[in-house]
């Protein structure tokens, strides 16, 4: 039998009264929707209101993409969820030479607004709400969204949605960043700022867990990181002049859910927990919504397997299910051929329903909060809670996320844990099935689907005829004000939004801030 959990925490073969040390959850846990929301960040949960069922899709051109969105939608998806291509996350443009060979491949191709025009096509905006899987240009693709959005008519009111625009965790643990940290919280704060103004609905940050998870982090790990980040964001807001309530309400997270169900709930309810506590005792907040932890939670890719990939059906039923029971707000889950390619549409349909039978044909939503009281949750939550407070703590000790970044500590905790867990497959100590046991002979035969090459054309020639047609004065004016901008304390967002609707591209906008604030260089720990 395993003798502890994934994070290093015991995990007893049985527990009973004793595992709770004198706890009692009939009035130590308190009730769903109330402080510190162990049980939940609502009293109803999901007896009242489902969570929101999103798909991460995005390939090829922007019309590929909005035909697979226009699809999805007719299949059930309650929110959409964008993945932009590498040359889009790290803010250039498909015909910068450095693009080659990666346009739309990981995601949808976005240069301009005619691009995102394009994108949500037919979608209203005013009514779908919208996460954007992105980071170091989160601002611009945010903007220009906007734009499309007061193109159909939409006040910036009623938008909803979510931009990842978590900067931190990509010098942990994912790597694509453009600026160094000075400067992207500053963009993360001017995001903020604008926002509060503007789109008050719109979820600034997704303070992302995930990735580091998938790069290897155990859950304490990706918990403890994740909330350090979010304290350094909570204080560049604060040393930008907003206030802890103007910011925590619009603050989501973002977490992978692995087949560990029980140790994934807990998860969960520690993370809750913990963060209700430094909303309220570090920072002092006063609205009930800024200590509310709420939550995106998309399945463990890390987890899927090239091999025998329909099994991978099986995972990502029971990393949904350990999500639901934990209390996310919207979950992704992945298709089953991930660990092969970009999802099909079969594949990606099939990953929806999956969403779909546990809302509506399980008892999983008829109560809140199912696991409440459990001998074994209570423990590992306690047991969890224990750990990734003395990994904040070790955070702290460096100085803070950013200090503890620059000094390379986290990615190397991480890359320490991925070790440790490639080494328990190798051995076969740790089961894989379908890798290291009950292996097929022959695996059968599987087509994927593939991206076009053609796109990369395409987008260069559609970005040729952009630059042809537009007022270049206007263009070099915008992008003149958005480098003043960034030289001084004014919000960059403002300019960024001109440039872009007079037709600036994402990659000239970002040159724009990278000839004033440079690029990050690493630090390596060894």
């Amino acid at each position: 039998m395993r003798g502890q959990t994934e994070s290093g925490t015991p995990f007893e073969p049985v527990y009973g009264p004793a595992a709770l040390n004198g706890f009692d959850p009939a009035t130590a846990l308190g009730e769903p929707g109330e402080f510190p929301y162990t049980r939940g960040v609502y009293p109803t949960m999901y007896t009242a209101r489902g969570w929101t069922m999103r798909q991460y899709a995005g390939f090829g051109t922007a019309a590929e993409s909005n035909a697979r969105y226009l699809e999805l939608i007719g299949h059930g998806t309650t929110g959409l969820s964008v993945a932009f291509d590498l040359p889009t996350q790290m803010g250039m443009d498909s015909d910068a030479p450095l693009a080659g060979g990666e346009v739309g491949k990981v995601g949808v191709a976005i240069d301009s607004i005619e691009d995102m025009r394009t994108l949500f096509a037919g979608i209203p905006l005013g009514e779908v709400s919208t996460s954007m899987t992105i980071n170091a240009p989160a601002a611009v693709l945010l903007l220009l969204y906007t734009l499309v959005a007061e193109e159909q008519g939409v006040d910036l009111s009623a938008l909803t949605g979510t931009i990842q625009n978590d900067i931190l965790k990509e010098y942990i643990a994912r790597g694509t960043y453009i600026y160094p940290p000075g400067p992207s919280l500053r963009l993360v704060s001017d995001t903020f700022a604008w926002c509060r103004e503007h789109t008050p609905r719109w979820n600034t940050i997704s303070i992302s867990g995930y990735h580091m998870a998938e790069a290897g982090a155990t859950p304490a790990q990706e918990v403890a990181f994740t909330l350090a980040d979010g304290i350094a964001y909570v204080e560049a807001a604060l040393a930008a002049g907003l206030t802890v309530d103007d910011v925590g309400p619009r603050l989501s997270f973002f977490f992978v859910s692995r087949t560990t169900l029980l140790e994934e709930v807990a998860k969960f309810r520690a993370a809750r927990r913990i963060w209700a506590t430094i909303m309220t005792e570090r920072f002092g907040a006063k609205d009930p919504k800024s200590a509310m932890l709420r939550f995106h939670t998309q399945t463990a890719g890390v987890q899927l397997t090239a091999q025998q990939p329909e099994v991978n059906l099986v995972r990502v039923t029971v990393q949904a299910l350990a999500a639901v029971l934990g209390g996310t707000q919207s979950l992704h889950t992945n298709s089953f051929d991930e660990a092969i390619a970009l999802p099909t549409a079969t594949s990606a349909r099939l990953a929806l329903r999956t969403q779909q039978v546990l809302a509506y044909e399980t008892d999983v939503t008829a109560t809140v909060d199912p696991f409440a009281g459990s001998y074994v949750v209570e423990s590992l939550t306690d047991d969890l809670q224990a750990e990734i407070e003395r990994l904040m703590g070790e955070v702290a000790d460096r100085g803070g996320a950013v200090a503890a970044i620059e000094e390379g500590y986290q990615k190397s905790e991480i890359e320490r844990s991925a070790y440790d867990v490639t080494r328990g497959v190798d051995s076969g100590e740790r089961v894989v099935v379908g890798v290291n046991r009950y292996q097929l002979a022959e695996e059968e035969p599987y087509e994927p689907l593939r991206v076009d090459p053609a796109i990369e054309a395409e987008q260069t020639g559609r970005l040729a005829r952009l630059r042809a047609e537009r007022d270049q004065s206007a263009v070099a004016a915008g992008l003149a004000a958005v480098s003043a901008a960034a030289a001084g304390t004014d919000n960059v967002l403002v300019p960024l939004r001109s440039a872009l609707a007079a037709r600036a591209t994402v990659g000239e906008v970002c040159d724009a801030l990278r000839a004033v604030w440079g690029t990050h260089q690493p630090t390596e720990r060894f």
